[in-house]
């Protein structure tokens, strides 16, 4: 019997049988890779290995480098380190991809530095911003994209129970394709149907794809609608505005069940100095919400279709919008905020099947999609043999999103860049501590030379042993967690 490897949810390659034993998922492993495995083990540099393994965090593909560190001291030159004397001749290091569906580790490393981020921004205290930006006026929202057509979705009743799918109000209506425009299911939070039209011919697939295309130019004149929105309930002009207060946000897009885009967005109001200063306005954090929807309603983008319409995008009615002040009774907390929205920065549209890389109608039948995401893909393909979508075709893989994910003002808080920089300096210090415990103080560094040697693991073993690893870190760290 073949022994069965926790993979974190991460396909291997020339894996098969997967199946799903308490939420992890695992994969029956084929003679070659078992093979693989014992010879991985059994090999003397088998616990330097594992150890490269646990510093790169259990990376699902990791770099793999070759190089040495040179000294110079008194005695001439030194080399303090080189990856000859490493398994394989290999130092690994983190891949640093953010989605989660390409490395769990990375992207949960990704999702902590954009925590620091927005909660930097949203509560102070750290990373440069002061405590006192708390006092600032500050807005969760959530703008959502229209309706394109009647999807499968979860509902509520008065109570806060279940409720059903669609019920029929009146005498139940085909629609005018032959298909009942109702659905009296409670659908769970796994069925497969969420998300996906009740009548696939009535759905507005065209439109649909156009507001994913366009969905970040109508960010940016939401934006602008904002500022002129806040001028006008301060009495100013647009220049007098700029002249007394800043709007300072991060946003991250996320992909709904039904496979559009919609955005999470923490909201400030600063000063127009590069202290964070409160705003010279007086408007608080109701009237900033206030200000959020009018501009949200009101804001369009008139685009051209192939056909020769013109299409009027603008953001759905599902507009949600909530105060942050740090922990008053009934409104949101920073640290909430700042949870939530992190967790949708490691999120991409390999949910609904499909890769990392472009694709092309050819090989997406080899993806096995559902029907709703085919056609999803194809239109945005057909789209995209027109010069007013000219661009598209590279990012159906993206159900035609271009957007960045994420992304903030020059002036929320701290960048991901300079976070990364503390890691990388606290690091290199340590290295610094460990070289001049090895070598005389009067040692100075000559140079340091890598090559790259390639993306991911050496062989399907070690890949297998690499997830079983990860998993059986998740699970200690989840115990750790439990027990405190």
């Amino acid at each position: 019997m073949l022994p069965e490897i926790p993979t974190n949810g991460v396909s291997a390659v020339g894996v098969s049988d997967a199946a799903t034993i308490s939420g992890t998922r695992t994969v029956a492993l084929p003679p070659g890779t078992v093979e693989e495995i014992l010879s991985r083990a059994g090999r003397p540099d088998f616990a330097r290995w594992a150890e490269q393994v646990t510093r790169c965090g259990h990376c699902s593909r990791p770099v793999r480098l070759r190089g040495r560190v040179e000294y110079r001291s008194a005695d001439g030159r030194q080399v303090a380190y080189s990856t000859d004397a490493e398994p394989d001749r290999l130092l690994l290091i983190r891949c640093g991809n953010r989605r989660a569906a390409v490395c769990p580790s990375c992207s949960y490393e990704y999702a902590g530095d954009m925590w620091q981020l927005l909660y930097a921004g949203a509560a102070g205290g750290r990373k440069g911003v002061p405590e006192s930006i708390r006092s600032h006026p500050l807005v969760f929202a959530t703008l959502t994209a229209p309706s394109f057509g009647p999807v499968h979705t979860t509902r509520a009743d008065r109570s806060g129970g279940p409720a059903r799918c669609r019920p029929a109000h009146g005498t139940p209506r085909l629609c005018r394709h032959g298909r009942p425009s109702w659905c009296t299911a409670i659908h769970a939070e796994d069925d497969p149907r969420l998300g996906q039209p009740i009548c696939p011919d009535c759905y507005d697939y065209p439109t649909h794809i156009a507001f994913n295309w366009h969905a970040p130019e109508l960010w940016r004149r939401f934006t602008i609608a904002l500022r002129r929105t806040l001028a006008h309930q301060a009495g100013l002009t647009a220049a007098e505005f700029a002249r007394r207060c800043r709007v300072s946000f991060v946003k991250v897009a996320e992909f709904q069940r039904r496979g559009v885009v919609h955005f999470h967005t923490l909201i400030r109001l600063d000063g127009p100095g590069e202290d964070y200063q409160p705003p010279q306005i007086s408007v608080d954090a109701t009237g900033l919400a206030d200000a959020i929807r009018q501009a949200a309603v009101h804001v369009r983008l008139i685009v051209g279709m192939p056909d020769g319409t013109d299409l009027a995008l603008r953001f759905g009615k599902q507009l949600d919008t909530q105060t942050v002040n740090g922990g008053s009774v009934g409104e949101l907390t920073p640290e909430h905020a700042a949870r939530y929205i992190a967790k949708y920065a490691t999120k991409s549209a390999e949910d609904f099947g499909l890769g990392e890389r472009r694709i092309t109608p050819e090989t997406l039948s080899l993806l096995d999609v559902p029907e709703h995401v085919d056609r999803l893909v194809r239109t945005a393909w057909q789209l995209g043999e027109h010069p007013a979508y000219e661009g598209l075709r590279r990012w159906v893989h993206m159900i035609g999103f271009r957007g960045h994910f994420a992304s903030k003002s020059r002036r929320y808080s701290t960048t991901l860049g300079a976070i990364r920089g503390e890691r990388r300096t606290y690091r290199q210090r340590q290295a610094a501590e460990h070289v001049r415990e090895l070598l005389d103080e009067d040692t100075t560094l000559v140079v340091s030379r890598w090559e790259f040697a390639g993306v991911g693991y050496l062989s399907t073993g070690d890949t297998a042993l690499a997830f079983s690893a990860a998993a059986r870190a998740r699970e200690r760290r989840q115990a750790a967690r439990d027990a405190a």
